[in-house]
């Protein structure tokens, strides 16, 4: 599966991680290290957010530790351009 993949190291709970999309819509996940190796895997994981329409959207961090965000079109075609900050 091809994805793109932001490595946000350790954030706190409560921070707010802003995504923009260019393209076709996408799968934005935001998961902590034991999910995202297991959806790099191909195994089962669970993340927060989902299937992404907006040009802008923000996901809150839930709890304090290591995070890792990717953008994907889930094996749909097409392309997506994407750039994210904290704050």
């Amino acid at each position: 599966m091809n994805f793109t993949h932001y490595d946000l190291n350790q954030l706190k709970a409560g921070q707010v991680v802003h995504i923009q999309l260019s393209g076709n819509a996408a799968n934005v996940k935001l998961m902590d290290t034991i999910n995202f190796n297991n959806y790099r895997n191909g195994r089962r994981h669970t993340y927060y957010g989902g299937h992404v329409t907006k040009t802008v959207s923000s996901l809150s961090v839930p709890s304090s530790g290591h995070w890792h965000l990717t953008v994907d079109l889930g094996g749909y075609p097409g392309s997506v351009r994407s750039s994210v900050n904290v704050s």
